[in-house]
């Protein structure tokens, strides 16, 4: 009997929990990635599910994660057809008894869970799941809260509970499996024009000029963090608008799970050790708990992140125009700083974090239009999409979520403060 570990948003090798555990064992080891149909199947909104630039950069992530695990006599599957489909397939093909997978919760990854286990009761399968959280820095055990339903409404109090209580976990490593161990997976040729999908060149004005994979994300750590010690200097320039440098740009790779918090909070401990301690190297942990806080509202709220009135039930009169979003979407509304953030998306797959708060409070604040069509626009295009950010968020920056002041942003002002000579959008309206 043999152990399958089943990828999906944990696409590494280093500090995954669930390939430890797998590891742990004393069979064989397997592992899967279905490229499941569905996300590249039109919305309803009549655009992809998911586009060219965040495919392209899964594509690139899956495929190293391929290569990573042949060093370490692990056979990565890989396909593209439904998991439920697939995996009970291989359940019964390669006689496994235990599957291992990271923790998910959000209703369409819940829904193939359930799909495959009505396959596998079809099939009088017998087989163990371990399912592990392991997408967060602080893990659901260690946090000072009985039960997700404690979860504080407000960021601040959660932050500082549990900066006062939690201890990050430390990382795990696996060694390389016995020769015996090795066997040849199915064969696998897989492109963008498969996902219905167009190739591409990444825009010379991109802000993430990167690809995808674990030894990306381990060389992007490497180059922000003692290559170039922006670091050092990251609080004061994280609200940039053009290049690499002015943040760090992990978010993608995390998103996949091609680098876990755990280990860049650990090489955060490193730097400031090694080369500085300051507000700037404490505030890049401050944003890797903003994300466990989103994951944390999605595991306490459920499905209300994805509805109209959020998780506040808040009622607006919301309005949805196809000629509005038109507009929005290809950067013709009457704000020049918001069509060059709107650009830069449609032509890269990427924002930056300023852009992205201006962007959300003119749909949904000045405009007033339906928060869900932009929330799910935004999950096309952004490379480093990630269901629990992208609708905490949205639902932030609509007033129906965790912003206790329910903020709209003065669009000129904003320009004014951080394109106060219109580099930024002369660098799109060229």
């Amino acid at each position: 009997m043999n152990n399958l570990v089943w990828f999906r948003n944990d696409l590494r090798v280093n500090d995954n929990v669930s390939l430890f555990q797998a590891c742990q064992k004393e069979r064989n080891v397997l592992a899967v990635y279905c490229f499941d149909p569905r996300h590249y199947e039109e919305t309803k909104y009549g655009f992809k599910k998911t586009e060219k630039f965040r495919a392209q950069f899964l594509l690139e992530s899956v495929f190293e994660l391929y290569y990573f695990l042949k060093e370490k006599n692990i056979p990565l599957f890989i396909f593209y057809e439904k998991p439920e489909e697939v995996i009970p397939q291989l359940i019964n093909d390669y006689e496994i008894s235990t599957v291992f997978l990271q923790k998910e919760w959000t209703t369409e990854e819940v829904n193939v869970n359930d799909n495959i286990n009505i396959n596998l009761k079809n099939q009088n399968s017998n087989v163990k799941w371990v399912e592990t959280y392991d997408q967060f820095l602080f893990h659901p055990e260690d946090i000072p809260y009985a039960d997700f339903s404690e979860i504080p409404e407000v960021f601040t109090v959660f932050r500082k509970k549990c900066e006062a209580t939690v201890k990050v976990s430390p990382t795990v490593s696996i060694e390389k499996q016995p020769d015996s161990n090795w066997i040849q997976p199915n064969s696998f040729n897989i492109t963008l024009e498969d996902f219905g999908l167009e190739s591409f060149e990444i825009h010379p004005n991109s802000a993430f000029s990167f690809h995808g994979g674990e030894l990306n994300a381990l060389k992007r750590l490497e180059h922000y963090f003692f290559k170039t010690e922006n670091l050092s200097s990251y609080k004061q320039t994280r609200n940039g608008l053009i290049g690499t440098d002015y943040s760090s740009k992990l978010s993608a790779w995390l998103a996949n799970g091609s680098i876990s918090a755990r280990t860049i909070y650990w090489k955060i401990q490193q730097y400031e050790q090694e080369i500085c301690k300051n507000e700037d190297t404490y505030w890049l942990i401050f944003e890797l708990i903003w994300r466990d806080y989103f994951k944390y509202i999605s595991l306490k709220h459920g499905n209300k992140i994805f509805q109209l009135d959020g998780i506040l039930g808040k009622k607006y009169d919301w309005k949805f125009h196809p000629k509005a979003f038109q507009q929005w979407k290809n950067g013709n509304t009457n704000e020049p700083f918001v069509n060059a953030n709107m650009i830069e998306l449609q032509q890269t797959g990427f924002m930056s974090n300023r852009g992205r708060q201006n962007v959300a409070s003119f749909w949904a604040k000045e405009w007033k239009q339906d928060w869900r069509v932009a929330a799910a626009y935004f999950e096309s295009m952004l490379i480093d999409y990630d269901v629990h950010s992208n609708y905490g968020n949205w639902i932030y920056n609509s007033g129906v979520g965790n912003d206790p002041r329910d903020r709209k942003f003065n669009i000129k002002r904003q320009a004014e403060m951080y394109d106060a000579k219109g580099d930024y959008q002369k660098l799109w309206f060229e």
